[in-house]
C-alpha cells in the first residue's frame, strides 16, 4: 500500500511542477490582468505540437521548446489585439483564437509527414527530448542509487528509475517563477497589474493599456506553450487533444494556492500556484485510486476539486466574521457593563 501510495504521489508530483509553469500563465491573465483567457486550451497544444515537430524533424530539442514558447507568445498576442483593436468581448476573443488554434496545431504536426497533411497527434518514443539529455547527465552523478538507496530502508520495494526530471522541472519552474517576479515588480510589469486593477485609472497616466494587455497575454500564453512542450517531450507523445480542460486545470491551482497560502505579496502568490499546481495533481492521482473511479471520471474529479476550492473558502470565511462579529460584541457588551457598574459605585459629588 505503501509502495503504491509513494508511485502515485511522485507521478503526481513530477506532472504537477510542469502543469505549475501553465497554471502562472493562467495567474497572469485571470488575476493580475482580470481577462478570462481561453486560449490556453489551444496555446497549450501549440506548444507541445511546435516543439513535437521540430523534434520529429531533427531539430534540438531546447532550439524546439524555444520556438514553442514563441509560438504561445505570438497566439496570445493575436487574443490581445482581437480585443483591444478588433473590439471583441475578452472571452469571445479567447474563444475564436481558441478555435482556429485547433486547425493550426493539426497543420502544425501534419509538417513532420512527408504530405504536410494535419495529422491529430506525433509519438516521440524514440526522439532525444530535454527530458532524456538531461536524465543520461543526470544518471552519471550516481544520486539516484544513492536517493533510491535511502528509500529502500522505508520499505518501498518500487522505486524511481531516476529523480533527474524531479529536478529538472524544479530548477525550470523556479526559474520561470523568478523571472515572473522580477517582471511584476518593473516599470512595465507595476502597470500591468494596474491595468488588471484599474484601466480607466492607469489611462490617465497616458499608459498604453492596450500594448500592456497584448504584452500580458503574449506572456501568459508563452508560459503555456512552454508547459505544453515540456509535457509533450515527458509523455513522449503530442495530440491535438491534449489541451482540452487546461484552462479548468490552471484555474483550479490558483484557486487552491491561494486559498492555502494566501495572496499577500507576489512572491507568496507565485509560490501559492506552484504548489496549488502539485496539490491538484496528487489529489487527481489519488483520487483515481479509489476502486470506484478510472480515468474517464477525471473531468468529474477536477470539477469536484474546482468546487470544493471555492466552496470552502468561503464557508471558513463566513465562520471567522462571525467569531469576529461575536468578539467585538462581547467586547463592546463586556464595556458597557464596565461602564455602568462604575457609574453604579460611583460616589457622589460634593460642590
Amino acid at each position: 500500500m505503501l509502495t503504491q501510495l509513494f508511485v502515485s504521489i511522485f507521478g503526481s508530483v513530477e506532472q504537477g511542477i510542469i502543469y505549475a509553469i501553465m497554471a502562472l500563465g493562467v495567474y497572469l491573465s485571470f488575476r493580475v490582468l482580470d481577462f478570462p483567457d481561453l486560449t490556453v486550451d489551444g496555446s497549450f497544444v501549440t506548444g507541445s505540437s511546435v516543439a513535437a515537430t521540430m523534434i520529429v524533424l531533427g531539430y534540438n530539442p531546447l532550439l524546439a521548446t524555444i520556438a514553442a514558447v514563441g509560438a504561445g507568445f505570438f497566439a496570445g498576442c493575436i487574443t490581445g489585439i482581437l480585443h483591444t483593436k478588433g473590439k471583441i468581448n475578452p472571452l469571445l476573443s479567447g474563444i475564436l483564437m481558441m478555435i482556429a488554434l485547433y486547425s493550426i496545431n493539426l497543420r502544425i504536426m501534419g509538417m513532420s509527414s512527408e504530405t504536410s497533411v494535419g495529422r491529430p497527434n506525433i509519438p516521440l518514443l524514440n526522439s532525444e527530448t530535454i527530458m532524456t539529455k538531461f536524465t543520461q547527465f543526470w544518471q552519471q552523478l550516481g544520486i539516484d542509487q544513492w536517493l533510491n538507496q535511502l528509500l529502500s530502508y522505508t520499505g518501498i520495494q518500487y522505486l524511481p528509475k531516476t529523480w533527474g526530471i524531479v529536478v529538472l522541472m524544479i530548477l525550470v519552474t523556479f526559474i520561470i517563477k523568478w523571472i515572473l517576479d522580477r517582471f511584476l515588480q518593473t516599470e512595465v510589469g507595476l502597470a500591468l497589474r494596474a491595468t488588471g486593477d484599474n484601466q480607466r485609472m492607469i489611462r490617465s497616466f497616458s499608459a498604453n493599456t492596450d500594448s500592456l494587455i497584448i504584452l500580458g497575454l503574449g506572456i501568459s500564453n508563452a508560459f503555456v506553450a512552454l508547459s505544453g512542450a515540456l509535457i509533450a517531450q515527458y509523455g513522449k507523445f503530442s495530440d491535438v487533444n491534449l489541451g482540452i480542460g487546461m484552462i479548468i486545470i490552471g484555474l483550479a491551482s490558483v484557486i487552491i494556492g491561494e486559498a492555502i497560502f494566501g495572496t499577500k505579496t507576489v512572491f507568496r502568490t507565485t509560490l501559492a500556484v506552484i504548489i496549488g499546481a502539485i496539490i491538484y495533481r496528487v489529489i487527481l492521482g489519488l483520487a483515481l485510486k479509489i476502486k470506484i473511479l478510472d480515468t474517464g471520471d477525471m473531468k468529474l474529479i477536477t470539477a469536484i476539486i474546482v468546487t470544493l476550492a471555492l466552496v470552502i473558502p468561503k464557508i471558513l470565511e463566513r465562520q471567522r466574521e462571525k467569531r469576529r462579529k461575536a468578539r467585538r460584541f462581547s467586547e463592546r457588551f463586556s464595556h458597557t457593563a464596565g461602564k455602568k457598574e462604575g457609574d453604579q459605585i460611583a460616589p457622589p459629588r460634593t460642590d
